[in-house]
């Protein structure tokens, strides 16, 4: 596994690269890779953190794994490639981005827009074979993941945290909440959407308002 990785995320994560479970991860991945179809392409693993510097990231939003259909994947949760149709939480998304700013209805399903901002768009698994959902939980992402967590938490102040559903929740639940806002909610994807756990969360204004009393640029979403 190629770790292409921003020089100050290196510089962050440098313990997490030399110990062993990253050395069986590594491996790990390295043989998927060969033997089968994975996704995202091996140079947009780590595409999250190549976006935005440690020290520019304000927002960060927690998915579980990449996509796993054919072109959907490029390193960001919720994210797909251009031209390439919205999934169900994207829709979600988008329509109550529609609802709490008046954004119009975005065509064009690829966020690189936002990670540009400062947003860390990050999966808790950065990887999946191919139609396979969470093929590859449980091998070591987790807890890379989690280090980057603690890491924004502990070295950084004002970042904000949308944690969107149940695994998300439990994914942040170590976050400071005394030097970060951390805004929950349900899931978008249709299941929790429909039963009124996501809409009307109204987190793009709640984000773009604590952004603006920080003294930070707010989000263009």
């Amino acid at each position: 596994m190629m770790i292409k990785i921003e020089s100050s995320w290196k510089e962050q994560l440098n313990n997490e690269f030399s110990k062993p479970y990253f050395k069986e991860l590594t491996a790990f991945i390295k043989q998927e890779y060969v033997e089968n179809t994975c996704y995202p392409l091996e140079s947009l693993i780590f595409s999250a953190f190549n976006h935005i510097p440690f020290n520019k990231v304000k927002v960060v939003i927690i998915g579980q794994d990449p996509y796993h259909g054919i072109g959907q994947a490029n390193g960001l949760c919720f994210s797909v490639n251009d031209e390439i149709p919205h999934p169900p939480s994207l829709k979600n998304i988008f329509k109550e981005l529609e609802t709490d700013l008046l954004i119009p209805y975005p065509k064009n399903g690829n966020l690189e827009r936002w990670a540009k901002q400062g947003i860390l768009l990050l999966n808790a698994t950065l990887t999946v074979r191919a139609n396979e959902a969470a093929s590859h939980q449980k091998k070591g992402w987790e807890q890379f993941t989690d280090a980057v967590i603690s890491k924004l938490s502990d070295e950084r102040e004002g970042i904000v945290f949308l944690l969107w559903g149940g695994f998300a929740k439990k994914k942040g639940a170590k976050i400071n909440t005394k030097k970060h806002l951390v805004l929950t909610s349900g899931h978008p994807s249709p299941l929790s959407a429909n039963r009124g756990y996501w809409f009307s969360n109204k987190h793009f204004s709640a984000t773009n308002m604590y952004l603006k009393e920080m003294g930070k640029e707010e989000i263009g979403w």
